[in-house]
């Protein structure tokens, strides 16, 4: 009896000490909630000491717990999550990731989802697609696993293999998928002339040196980026958000908002271009997916608030915020979004994303299928730069 008491004082009191952490940190977190938040806490108090006195066996209560906490977060958005002792205890000692990886970049969406995928990577030469669910890596659901603890299971000892069991929209069933790890090559831009002699450059990825590597990629251009340019940052979701406000500073001139961070209370704070900034000139064309995310997303809303380049494509994932721990009692944590960045009228990119100028639909491609031979949103962006440059 005394067993049964103590935990339902630990199940209901913990959400209540959840609340207040979360409070604390965040500032004024009552009046935001609002009464109706609080309200809700008799109702929770009645579905534990229900399940516990009348479920037909006596239940995990650790299990129940994780699931509440689990259900607290999924109600936020896809970058927050409740994390075990373990996470958290690989989260404080900042260890790195294995060297390897499969060249995923997922977000949640009931299970994980992919969101950015690298050219000629693992995963894409299995023959994963941006859009796709992965259901389990290496048997373990991912239901109630996290971004943070996904991204960490993809990556492994180079030469290792992982089962991923992914779901494709327009399947019947899911399939097994087995990626081989790679380590990733440090090339994060490629640039080509097109057929017709457009500049074409690619951007795989907003990793180490991505800027560098996009200057020179332009400059190999010549005369043909000089004339208008097409970027390419489909199924790009990777690296760090800082690299994508730092790439759109080589086409913003000085004094352009390239972006802004916002935080529970207060102003937006505005990043703008400094002088030196804003060397390229030439007429932008940008192509953009539903795998378009973080620093991509930056990068694209910085050009095209500053009028300096046309969004041709697919809505983009709406990813660009910026996640705080907050410690819990017994090494538990949450993984709450404090903040997230704003384009130049304050509207959110972060779980919004960007509308293209241009909307391009993309047709679902079913497995063991390839996909179109002509790319319909490069011929439109084509189209669009030879307009711009008459």
């Amino acid at each position: 009896m005394f067993r049964r008491t103590r935990l339902l004082a630990l199940l209901t009191s913990t959400p209540l000490l959840v609340l207040v952490l979360v409070g604390g940190m965040l500032g004024a977190a009552r009046p935001a909630i609002g009464q109706q938040g609080f309200d809700h806490l008799p109702v929770f108090w009645d579905v534990v000491r229900l399940t516990l006195g009348a479920y037909v066996e006596p239940p995990d209560v650790d299990r129940l717990m994780d699931g509440a906490m689990r259900g607290l977060t999924d109600g936020l958005d896809a970058a927050s999550s409740y994390l075990t002792p373990e996470e958290v205890r690989a989260f404080d000692a900042g260890t790195p990731l294995p060297p390897a990886d499969t060249g995923i970049t997922v977000t949640k969406q009931y299970y994980l989802r992919v969101v950015g995928l690298r050219d000629d990577s693992p995963a894409a030469r299995a023959g994963i697609r941006s859009g796709d669910f992965i259901r389990a890596i290496d048997d373990v659901p991912t239901r109630d696993m996290s971004v943070h603890a996904g991204t960490r299971m993809l990556a492994g000892a180079p030469g290792s293999s992982v089962t991923l069991l992914v779901i494709r929209s327009n399947a019947a069933e899911p399939r097994p998928i087995v990626v081989t790890r790679e380590v990733a090559s440090t090339e994060r831009v490629s640039s080509r002339r097109l057929p017709g002699g457009e500049a074409y450059v690619r951007i795989d990825s907003f990793g180490d040196g991505v800027v560098d590597q996009l200057r020179q990629a332009i400059g190999s251009l010549g005369a043909a980026a000089d004339a208008g340019l097409i970027i390419d940052i489909r199924n790009t979701a990777d690296g760090p958000l800082d690299h994508g406000i730092d790439a759109a500073r080589l086409f913003v001139d000085a004094g352009g908002r390239l972006a802004a961070r916002q935080g529970r209370e207060g102003a937006p704070e505005p990043v703008t271009a400094d002088q030196g900034d804003g060397v390229f000139t030439m007429p932008v064309v940008l192509l953009v997916s539903n795998g378009t995310g973080g620093a991509a997303e930056l990068f694209a809303a910085a050009l095209a608030d500053n009028g300096r380049a046309t969004l041709v494509g697919m809505p983009t994932a709406g990813i660009a915020g910026e996640q705080t721990l907050v410690r819990l009692p017994d090494d538990h944590g949450l993984l709450l979004t404090t903040a997230r960045w704003v384009r130049a009228d304050d509207t959110p990119i972060h779980g919004q994303g960007l509308r293209p100028d241009v909307l391009v639909e993309v047709p679902i491609v079913p497995f063991d299928e390839e996909p179109p031979a002509t790319d319909a949103v490069l011929e439109r962006a084509v189209t669009i730069l030879s307009t711009r440059k008459s």
